[in-house]
């Protein structure tokens, strides 16, 4: 089975600051709905461009896609 990575693209002079806080109300949603992967994270792209992430199993994309209306996704590997 496939791992999806789920990316929420933040734009502006506070991207990074709302990508971190991001990633709290994405790990908050794994609690709750106790999914079983719990890889999350930010990253910086540049001073202008933040992302925050959470990576689900193939099965569970369609889900968490619904509910949490990321940007765009990409198949994950390690």
């Amino acid at each position: 089975m496939k791992n999806i990575k789920l990316i929420w693209d933040f734009r502006g002079p506070d991207a990074a600051k709302i990508a971190e806080h991001h990633e709290i109300h994405l790990k908050e949603y794994i609690n709750l709905e106790k999914i079983s992967l719990n890889n999350t994270g930010h990253e910086v792209l540049n001073e202008l461009h933040a992302i925050a992430f959470m990576v689900v199993l193939e099965d569970n994309m369609i889900t968490v896609r619904d509910a949490l209306k990321p940007h765009r996704g990409e198949i994950y590997t390690v």
